[in-house]
């Protein structure tokens, strides 16, 4: 195959590049122009390396993980701008020849956002004297030091700049060429060789890729105004001074620097070098402190002392039932590594319990676990409500388990300053999550930014079917109205918006999430800090972190919670009644006839205005009946709501699908409801 290096600059001041979408379009891009080996530098950040470097595995690509950093000119301590207004920062490219290339590459953004954040995240030179190792430098675009000082005119300043680059990355260091058909890009290619060929440097050809397709720039226009909050129309808003910034071919490429053999050769021997393998599969687990009685710090074994003792307090009586159950849990958790797991999660919501943090009874496939029950992750036993423990972990299935958490919404936090606490600040963060352009949302910035009115754009985006996850592709098959819109007047701005259609739009703070790693953060993953918060999270989002083995929890935050916790307080000070809000009768018929007149807001899942219109219908009188319409009111099951109802009130005949499967339908009513 015919092999091609570029480097796809993606400017996280107006976008981000992690969107699922665009990174298959990145991929699909470079399998078009039959490459074999893609670099991907993100300016100051790695968001979009868990997925792209998945992509274009998968795709048979060579991914190479690389960043274009921004380098302080003084120290990344001091934050102030220059004499002339500018703010005193140079491009540079690094990418991660290897395993330790990639873990410094880490330590390096990570640093730019905690220590040297100012407008954009920066390093100095102090980092890269001690962060060098494993990484390949290029002296990057029009906005190196190196070009930079060249176009000043300052040859002796251009030439130190370049041996102390040299001298910290040796053998590793390139002179870039690059030529979008901007004039000081033709200047500087003519001063670099000059240079290169001086100093004895080598040359690389290179292009800037915002977009995939040269039919992208438009679009890829359209996204900075978004970025930047300017309507496309605005004189003075910032843009690109040609349309060449998209993915170019082999052939391309040839063309522009068929002067320069030496540097288009270089971009295979770059590649050629590189050789990263980031550990995919392998479980981080921190470690949990195993009390000395427990030889070796045998986790499984105190594991099972633990749950003995919870069975002990859950039971009046070890039945046979019981025992096999918990038996057969513990052996799948020891078979899968996860004792430390349980043993975490255990800790720490009996922590909350302990300090009177109210913690919601369980969620989830977590729910079907007695090892949880009887740790007291969970309140519900799964014995008498028929839970299954293969929906929540699966010897066939091997992932980390998953358990959702309810915690107080005002007392949250002290869950997490206690992991913090035990486990150390640089092991505990939250996690990032990225807001993406879904269809209504794309075609309602596009419109705003192309200028069109209000009106018009809000009738697009309503001739948009409401269903979940929507696209614009689909919308356009299954609405005449979008269809007949997106042929005619509305033709460039759905163009537009399809094409931006899944890209990230913002980062922000994962409303639960929470890792724990087994050591340093930076050893495993990025960190970012919003320049808005000040918040410090992951740089890559939990899809990212599941698939590098690290243990993360949802801790959430439910306001209900707090509300159920000053209830009981209250009723308790003003009415001398103690309530345990864990042991209320499950078959109050005056609960059930409050739910069965629809009074239900406020009431967590069962308060939006189409749940209390079922609930009327329903009439329920029994828990199952509430878990069972639960279940239903969900896109899919909701269709069998109508039928569900009428046969519990015997307007219609209960029949199941074959006789042997009445014992599990019995309760639904004869509807597939579960999994």
């Amino acid at each position: 195959m015919a092999t091609e290096f570029v480097h796809l600059h993606n400017h996280s001041d107006y976008s981000l590049l992690d969107g699922a979408q665009t990174v298959k379009t990145l991929i699909n891009t470079v399998r078009e122009l039959d490459m074999d080996a893609v670099s991907v530098t993100e300016h100051g950040n790695l968001f979009s390396v868990i997925p792209f470097y998945m992509e274009a595995r998968n795709q048979g690509v060579k991914p190479i993980i690389g960043c274009e950093v921004y380098v302080a000119q003084t120290s990344r301590f001091e934050k102030k701008r220059t004499a002339e207004g500018g703010r005193g920062t140079n491009h540079l490219v690094l990418l991660a020849q290897n395993y330790r290339g990639y873990l410094n590459l880490m330590k390096l953004v990570t640093h730019g956002y905690l220590e040297g954040f100012y407008y954009s995240p920066r390093i100095d030179k102090e980092l890269l004297q001690q962060y060098n190792e494993g990484l390949i430098c290029l002296s990057a675009c029009l906005k190196g030091e190196v070009p930079e000082k060249l176009l000043m005119d300052d040859v002796a300043g251009a030439r130190k700049i370049a041996l102390e680059f040299a001298e910290i990355f040796p053998d590793r260091y390139y002179l870039e060429i690059q030529n979008h058909g901007i004039p000081d890009e033709a200047a500087n290619i003519l001063r670099i060789t000059q240079l290169a060929e001086e100093l004895g440097l080598p040359l690389v050809a290179t292009n800037d890729a915002h977009y995939a397709k040269r039919e992208h720039s438009e679009a890829h226009d359209i996204h900075i105004c978004l970025g930047t909050g300017k309507d496309r129309n605005d004189p003075n808003r910032l843009r690109y001074a040609t349309a060449e910034f998209y993915f170019k071919t082999q052939d391309e490429m040839f063309r522009l620097f068929k002067e320069f053999p030496s540097a288009l050769e270089n971009t295979r021997r770059i590649a050629d070098s590189i050789d990263l393998e980031i550990p995919m599969g392998e479980h981080h687990l921190p470690e949990f402190p195993i009390p000395k009685e427990f030889k070796g710090g045998d986790a499984d074994a105190y594991l099972r002392q633990l749950c003995e003792q919870g069975i002990a307090q859950r039971y009046s009586e070890l039945t046979p039932d019981v025992q096999k159950r918990m038996d057969y849990e513990l052996s799948v958790i020891n078979k899968m590594g996860f004792a430390g797991y349980f043993l975490i999660t255990s800790d720490f919501v009996q922590y909350a319990k302990n300090q009177q943090i109210p913690v919601g009874p369980g969620r989830g496939s977590a729910a079907g676990s007695l090892v949880s029950y009887a740790l007291g992750i969970t309140d519900i036993d799964p014995l008498k409500h028929d839970l299954l423990f293969e929906r929540f972990l699966n010897p066939d299935r091997i992932s980390m388990p998953d358990i959702d958490i309810d915690f107080c919404i005002e007392r949250r936090g002290e869950v997490i300053d206690y992991i913090k606490k035990l486990y150390g600040e640089n092991s505990v963060t939250q996690i990032i999550t990225f807001g993406t352009m879904k269809a209504r949302a794309v075609v309602r910035d596009v419109g705003r930014v192309m200028g069109y009115s209000f009106g018009e754009v809000d009738r697009i985006a309503k001739a948009i079917p409401d269903e979940l996850k929507i696209t614009l592709d689909k919308a356009i098959r299954k609405s005449p109205e979008l269809k007949k819109m997106a042929e005619g007047p509305y033709k460039e701005l759905i163009s537009h918006a399809k094409v931006l259609e899944g890209m990230n739009r913002h980062a922000s703070t994962h409303a639960a999430g929470v890792l724990i790693a087994p050591g340093d953060l930076t050893d495993f993953i990025p960190l970012y800090k919003s320049p808005q918060t000040e918040d410090v999270v992951s740089q890559y989002d939990m899809k990212g972190l599941e698939l590098l083995g690290l243990l993360k929890m949802d801790f959430l935050g439910l306001r209900n919670l707090t509300v159920i916790d000053h209830a009981v307080k209250l009723i308790a000070s003003r009415r001398g009644i103690d309530i345990d809000i864990r042991t209320i009768p499950m078959d109050d018929a005056k609960v059930y006839d409050l739910f069965g007149k629809g009074l239900t807001i406020g009431v967590f899942q069962f308060e939006s205005s189409g749940m209390r219109e079922y609930l009327k219908k329903l009439k329920p009188t029994q828990i199952e009946d509430l878990i069972a319409l639960n279940a239903l009111y969900r896109p899919g099951p909701m269709e069998n709501i109508e039928d569900f109802i009428a046969r519990k009130h015997g307007r219609k005949k209960i029949e199941y699908p074959h006789p042997d499967m009445e014992l599990i339908l019995k309760e639904t009513n004869g509807i597939i409801v579960y999994q």
